[in-house]
């Protein structure tokens, strides 16, 4: 009894829980994080190989982001030469200009209205035929017309849209002769919307494929490690306890791939730009090409994250029940 006595209290001490996360949420944070560390060191080649593979995937994805962006960008300059010309048999006064000028500025989808004299046309048609002014001797600026040069809003150059201003236009007392290119309004927005189409289309085929590479690819390093999750699960281990580093250790691979893939985009984008005049018949510095917008850098980034997250989380199911 004595005996019994005296060891009671040590059983007592025992079987209480050891405190190995720390105290609070964030001690046990701090736990799993510097788990999923030491994962990472004793399973290196692995863990190189998954963010190798994201590196890879992002980086195909971010390529193809790249060149679709610059030719967005170049289509919306391209856009910019849709507008709509009103043609006059004679001068405006200044008063006439200016009053013609606010009404079509009051018509929705009008940006900017440029009054062009007949001697301004003379001078544009000389210009064009550089080289062969000799054709225009004798030309008068009276037998061209003046004219109105009405540039649109972004979201009025599609070809209904262009439609509707010209059929607003019309309605305006003294104006009759308007032309905008037709022919060349509906072409230009049929190849735009083709041009995004296929982007929308090889971007989610890019993702998906994206996805389901990393995915696989963390499916085998804990697969590698499967040995020790039944050990983890057997020893009385929650789900959360066992999935939490192996969540932590799947946002940091993807986080690190992202930014090697970020990396080697720019390294490519810098090369390209210095290298590019040798094989090129333009500059590509001076054309307007750009990298990423920040949004986009940024938006890349949280994707390998989420890559990363989601490929450990659907892995974990072969192995924990959710």
């Amino acid at each position: 009894m004595n005996r019994w006595k005296k060891q009671k209290p040590a059983a007592r001490q025992v079987s209480r829980r050891p405190n190995l996360a720390g105290e609070g949420f964030f001690g046990r944070i701090g736990y799993f994080i510097r788990r999923a560390f030491a994962n990472m060191r004793q399973n290196v080649f692995v863990n190189a190989v998954t963010i190798g593979t994201i590196t890879l995937a992002l980086l195909i994805l971010s390529l193809f982001l790249l060149v679709f962006d610059n030719l967005e960008n170049a289509a919306e300059n391209w856009s910019e030469k849709v507008q709509v010309t009103v043609y006059f048999n004679r001068e405006l006064t200044p008063q006439e200009v200016a009053a013609f000028s606010s009404r079509i500025l009051a018509i929705q989808g009008a940006s900017r209205v440029k009054y062009v004299s007949r001697d301004e046309a003379l001078k544009r048609f000389r210009e064009r035929l550089r080289g062969q002014e000799a054709l225009l001797d004798g030309v008068q600026p009276e037998i061209l017309p003046a004219s109105l040069e009405i540039s649109l809003k972004k979201g009025s150059r599609e070809s209904a849209g262009v439609e509707t201003f010209v059929s607003n236009l019309k309605r305006i007392p003294g104006i009759n002769e308007v032309q905008y290119g037709e022919e060349w309004v509906r072409r230009f927005n049929t190849f735009l919307n083709f041009m995004r189409l296929v982007g929308l289309l090889l971007g989610s085929f890019l993702l998906v494929a994206v996805v389901f590479i990393v995915s696989n690819t963390i499916k085998l390093t804990i697969y590698a490690r499967r040995d020790e999750l039944e050990v983890m699960s057997l020893v009385g281990a929650t789900r959360f306890f066992i999935k939490a580093p192996f969540l932590i250790e799947g946002i940091l691979q993807g986080g690190a791939g992202s930014l090697l893939a970020l990396f080697l985009l720019f390294a490519l984008y810098e090369s390209f730009l210095h290298n590019a005049g040798s094989f090129l018949t333009f500059n590509p510095a001076v054309s307007g090409l750009s990298f990423l917008a920040p949004e986009y850098l940024a938006a890349l980034f949280i994707t390998g994250i989420l890559l990363g997250f989601i490929g450990s989380l659907t892995s974990l199911k072969r192995f924990i029940n959710v």
